[in-house]
């Protein structure tokens, strides 16, 4: 067998986190949660849960599906760009 190495929670960058607490606002304002919202938009449980705590590089796929699920813009997930770092 081999060695399986996962990097959960390690290293999280701060527009990650901003980008998950953006769109997990969204989530509890539709009144989702976090378990059936995943569901919904078809996306593992564990998955979305690491997208809104910042674990997790969402792909621009997803970012859509999860505006569709939740019927909003996907301009309303994002914070504002003099919120994010830029990266180095």
């Amino acid at each position: 067998m081999g060695i399986i190495s996962f990097t959960f929670g390690m290293d999280k960058h701060p527009n990650l986190i901003k980008i998950g607490k953006k769109i997990r606002a969204v989530r509890e304002l539709k009144g989702f949660s976090q378990e059936e919202f995943a569901a919904e938009a078809g996306l593992g449980r564990t998955y979305y849960g690491r997208v809104e705590r910042g674990e997790q590089n969402i792909s621009i796929q997803n970012l859509i599906q999860i505006a569709f699920t939740l019927q909003v813009e996907i301009v309303e997930l994002l914070p504002l760009l003099k919120q994010l770092k830029k990266l180095r």
